[in-house]
């Protein structure tokens, strides 16, 4: 989430289902391998039956000239004997991650799902095995450009794309979902979104609502989150005081990290730092701003945080580093931007740009002319109350996601699909969201709101832990969700309140 989730990190699902699998159960005798039905792409995973196929779906439905799409899908069988109890729709999030080829992943992680139910995964048009889409911006590129050259970017996606950026949509995603549902003649499906997948899953719930058992979300974001971010902005501080606060002994203080960071914040926009780096092989450099200052900390820092609680974090790297900048050695800040900026590849951004600056809330009208649109985003910043922020100004914690602020001004008007509508009818089953206390991409703020959407859910949030709280890999958050699938009751959730502080760089007193 950058939002999602999200902004775009490809590693997150794989380091997600890694640490999944270090929580799993040892094997008791050797694996198996049964091969199921579809294409040779079909993925095998041990002890498992998969099943695969591609189904033709319009491009823009009542647009037949803009042409079809084919959707790809795996099903992982469960292992137990008789009919499966049900099946789990699982999306790992993006908007743009791949979800066929991580099969095995994905089975490891769900285990204890698996025992008696079937898990589908679907490849989002436009990702994986549903006919990548490219549009010419890259994942370097987009990331790590000026604000200026992120907007430009978004523009040339939207040109490259043309009239067919009309059918890159949460909805259209939530659409093929449910004809592959159709097509496996399964009726109801229990639905499992981490990160951006806490978005689709709740579009395709109020599209078709009949077909809907369960829903679980991580890391969770409601659909009318607000487009000025100030959630994340808040949870920064929080996050920052928190760890802090419970590390043992204590490394630092957080009332002091939050005033470093108000003061590197206030340094930056005055004289950004330009940072050199290489990553998908060419040597770059990097403006690092206070927007830049900002996703680093909301985004990239709250990404694994709590995973392996022993073990160095970004997150907790972060109060020593903004002690050191203040104290005018800006060497550990830099290490920690260069090591992050240096994992970015090339992968392109259409399924990632199309589907943000097509479905997500705006602080202007998609309707109105550009001017238009910098009037009244311009308008809504200066509306915001001081505090808002917490440690950034309104203009520079704005400049920081890549999904929100002004990112999005230039997508045009014509050829683009209608904003997702924030507040559908949402069906009556049972729903599970769970977010992390030290993540400020999806903070516990908005995660609450997300539960708000529906009318019989339950909201927990995870001590210690980060964006798509699954990551940490005690097994306590796998355990809950996987109660709560298999049963409909999370049962005993009383570790979720215990998992331990995570790893602080201690601050020189």
């Amino acid at each position: 989430m950058t939002y999602q989730n999200a902004v775009r990190r490809t590693v997150l699902a794989v380091s997600m289902m890694a640490v999944l699998a270090s929580a799993a159960p040892p094997a008791v005798a050797a694996p198996t391998t049964e091969r199921g039905s579809g294409p040779t792409w079909c993925p095998t995973v041990d002890d498992h039956r998969v099943d695969c196929g591609t189904i033709t779906r319009p491009l823009v439905a009542g647009k037949p000239k803009l042409g079809t799409v084919d959707v790809s899908y795996a099903v992982v069988r469960h292992r137990g004997p008789g009919a499966a109890k049900g099946t789990v729709a699982v999306n790992p999030g993006g908007p743009g991650e791949v979800a066929v080829d991580r099969a095995p992943e994905f089975a490891t992680g769900l285990n204890k799902v698996l025992k008696d139910h079937d898990v589908l995964l679907v490849d989002p048009r436009g990702t994986g095995r549903s006919e990548r889409i490219p549009c010419g911006v890259t994942d370097v590129e987009y990331r790590y450009g000026t604000r200026q050259q992120q907007r430009d970017a978004v523009t040339r996606c939207a040109r490259n794309l043309g009239p067919k950026a009309e059918g890159y949509t949460t909805a259209a995603t939530a659409d093929d979902i449910d004809a592959v549902r159709a097509r496996l003649g399964v009726q109801k499906l229990t639905l499992y979104g981490l990160s951006y997948g806490t978005y689709l899953m709740p579009v395709y719930a109020s599209r078709h609502r009949e077909h809907v058992r369960s829903i679980v979300l991580s890391g969770a974001y409601p659909l009318g989150f607000d487009p000025l971010v100030r959630p994340s902005a808040q949870a920064v501080s929080l996050a920052l005081q928190r760890i802090c606060d419970r590390s043992v002994p204590a490394a630092c203080d957080g009332k002091k990290a939050v005033r470093d960071l108000r003061t590197t914040a206030a340094r930056l926009r005055e004289r950004p730092m330009d940072v050199p780096f290489k990553a998908a092989g060419a040597q770059r450099k990097l403006r690092f701003t206070e927007g830049q200052l900002a996703n680093l900390l909301f985004e990239a820092a709250s990404s694994g945080a709590g995973a392996v609680p022993g073990e160095a974090s970004l997150l907790g790297s972060m109060p020593h580093a903004l002690d050191r900048f203040v104290h005018d050695d800006p060497a550990p800040l830099r290490r920690l931007i260069k090591d992050e900026a240096s994992a970015v590849g090339k992968e392109d951004q259409a399924p990632y740009v199309a589907v943000v600056c097509n479905d997500y809330r705006r602080a202007w009208s998609t309707k109105a002319s550009q001017a238009e649109r910098w009037r009244q985003y311009r308008a809504a910043l200066a509306a915001t109350r001081p505090g808002e922020y917490g440690a950034f100004s309104a203009k520079g914690f704005t400049e920081g996601p890549t999904d929100g602020g002004d990112v999005c001004i230039g997508w045009p008007r014509k050829n683009t699909a209608s904003p997702q509508p924030t507040h559908p009818e949402m069906p009556d089953v049972p729903v599970l969201v769970i977010s992390g206390d030290l993540d400020a991409n999806t903070p516990d703020a908005n995660g609450r709101i997300a539960a708000r959407q529906f009318t019989n859910s339950e909201f927990h949030s995870v001590r210690n832990v980060g964006h798509v709280p699954d990551l940490e890999q005690s097994g306590c958050v796998t355990g809950v969700t996987a109660r709560f699938i298999r049963t409909g009751a999370t049962g005993d959730t009383s570790c979720l309140k215990g998992l331990p502080p995570i790893a602080v760089a201690p601050v020189r007193r």
